[in-house]
């Protein structure tokens, strides 16, 4: 009897030291997840896109070559331009004989052959083209080095201090580098324009050229296929930089960019990127604190005016992402007047939203009239006398 008691005592005290193993195992694989998810790569970046939080870095700063990721800003340029009316997708463009001699990744674009804007802008996302880029640039600045000055330009202007371009297909130039966080910020600029997602998303398709002969065009990335929350990105890779990947993924109402630079292989940057998004999806929330759909008019009271009420919104949205069992230091305060005098035209800011943590501005939100809003008339005036005396 003895025995049988010593023998399940001893059972006993081996599944705790199990359970206790498994615990402590789990705990450092979480800690090892978080601190080291790309152990193959220079350089990467994880960022929340609404709110352009950074979740997960390294290197995020170093100065790299970044291959054909290069053509995000390409595209992000095109699409403000098609968003002014500047460029129209359905006009067709001539080729030319330097555009047609691109290698690298291509679709074979032929010296005088008529291609649609639309379909040079779904070979870039897809399949990378780098014949269509320079087509591209060439219609739109009348060179690749016109256009190239566009793209700092437009680094310039989003402050991005550790990017430079000299030339737009991401082929290997002395001074032509960009950093992971700076690439996480230029996509994140891309993802606003809804024409990017029309193509993003395209596996396979063919290329039609003048003449009905054919290019099939594949995507580049690869997460397109084999994860299932992923609707884009850009690949990129040259000796010089290695294997590159910038793509975005959705889960619920959580949207990350996940760059990786320099990855020793293909494989190694698509299952980098893929970890990047598991660990933002299973860590992070993602709150709307502030919905610019949302009256905010409903203590304000109308003086002079030819109308008893008021619609005010913020003119944005405002997010805040927080890890998981953290607590929010964000406080909220709405600035309005009580009372507001016609006349009032649509758009003009009445008051703002501000947002502080720990007695610090962090922003502020500007409060907008929803309609234009005229002074009321000495004839309305005393139609309204007249109508109350009948009643």
């Amino acid at each position: 009897m003895f025995k049988t008691k010593n023998k399940y005592f001893y059972l006993i005290i081996f599944m705790c030291l199990c359970l206790i193993i498994n615990l402590f195992g789990g705990f450092m694989s979480v800690k090892a997840e978080e601190n080291d998810l790309t152990p193959n790569s220079k350089a990467s970046c994880l960022m929340e896109f609404e709110t352009g939080k950074i979740l997960s870095e390294k290197n995020s700063l170093t100065k790299l070559p970044i291959a054909s990721v290069t053509k995000l800003t390409m595209l992000l340029i095109v699409f403000e331009k098609i968003d002014n009316g500047e460029i129209d997708v359905e006009k067709e463009i001539t080729i030319s004989k330097n555009a047609s001699s691109m290698g690298g990744s291509q679709v074979f674009l032929e010296e005088g052959e008529n291609c649609k804007i639309k379909n040079l802008i779904k070979s870039i996302i897809v399949a990378s083209a780098n014949d269509s880029s320079v087509a591209l640039a060439e219609e739109v600045a009348g060179s690749e080095k016109a256009f190239c000055e566009l793209m700092n330009q437009k680094v310039d202007q989003l402050k991005l201090e550790n990017t430079h371009y000299e030339n737009c297909t991401g082929l290997p130039a002395p001074m032509q580098y960009s950093c992971a966080k700076d690439v996480a910020t230029i996509m994140r600029e891309v993802l606003k324009h809804p024409l990017y997602f029309e193509f993003s998303k395209i596996w396979m398709e063919d290329f039609v050229h003048s003449g009905d002969r054919v290019t099939t065009m594949a995507n580049t990335n690869k997460l397109i296929k084999n994860y299932q929350f992923c609707d884009g990105g850009k690949t990129g890779s040259t000796n010089e930089a290695g294997y590159c990947l910038c793509s975005t993924a959705k889960k619920d109402n959580l949207r990350l960019i996940s760059v990786v630079l320099g990855s020793k292989s293909s494989k190694d940057r698509f299952g980098e990127s893929k970890n990047q998004f598991e660990y933002g999806f299973n860590n992070f929330n993602l709150t709307k604190l502030v919905d610019k759909t949302l009256n905010l008019s409903t203590q304000t009271k109308l003086e002079k005016a030819n109308q008893d009420e008021i619609l005010l919104f913020a003119e944005k949205d405002y997010f805040e992402v927080l890890k998981r069992g953290e607590q929010s230091n964000l406080i909220l305060k709405i600035d309005l007047p009580k009372t507001l005098k016609a006349p009032l035209k649509k758009g003009d800011v009445v008051g703002k939203i501000q947002v502080t943590e720990n007695d610090i501005l962090i922003d502020e939100i500007n409060i907008l009239v929803n309609c234009d809003i005229d002074e009321i008339s000495y004839k309305n005036i005393l139609k309204t006398i007249a109508e109350k005396w009948l009643i």
